[in-house]
């Protein structure tokens, strides 16, 4: 079954793609999510349209994740934890502690939901590395040391 994406849906693709699901899928999970539509010929037009007009706009949505990334490019970052004599931490470091890191550091407001850490929390202390989605042709990596407070 083909629809149309009306939002990012990981691991299936971005909005206002066109992808093939199973028809279960669709039906009870992505159309009702809202996060669907079926991709019916009139749907078809009605995206190739808006398209055509948000052209323009996606090309500087695009140029300023660029310039983003070159800023954060490079970038090393030192996030403080409460930590046993083990190194295991008290609690975790997860993706919100990262951006707010960047904030800090380089004055850019990077979403919580851009970075994506190969494990959902970090839970012992040393050097990892986090990737950072600004859009969906723009990634760029920032590594983060976590140290004993």
């Amino acid at each position: 079954m083909d629809i149309i994406l009306k939002q990012d849906v990981n691991n299936l693709g971005y909005k206002n793609d066109i992808v093939t699901v199973k028809p279960g899928y669709a039906r009870n999970f992505l159309i009702p999510q809202g996060m669907a539509i079926l991709a019916t010929e009139r749907n078809r037009k009605i995206l190739a349209e808006e398209m055509r007009q948000q052209a323009h706009k996606e090309e500087k949505v695009r140029n300023e994740a660029m310039d983003k990334a070159k800023a954060l490019e490079g970038l090393k970052l030192r996030i403080p934890a409460k930590a046993a004599a083990t190194g295991k931490i008290f609690g975790s470091v997860n993706n919100i502690q990262i951006a707010n890191a960047i904030k800090e550091a380089c004055n850019l407001d990077v979403d919580r939901k851009q970075i994506i850490l190969s494990d959902d929390t970090v839970k012992e202390l040393g050097t990892y590395t986090a990737k950072i989605r600004l859009h969906k042709d723009v990634q760029t990596e920032v590594e983060f040391e976590v140290y004993a407070e």
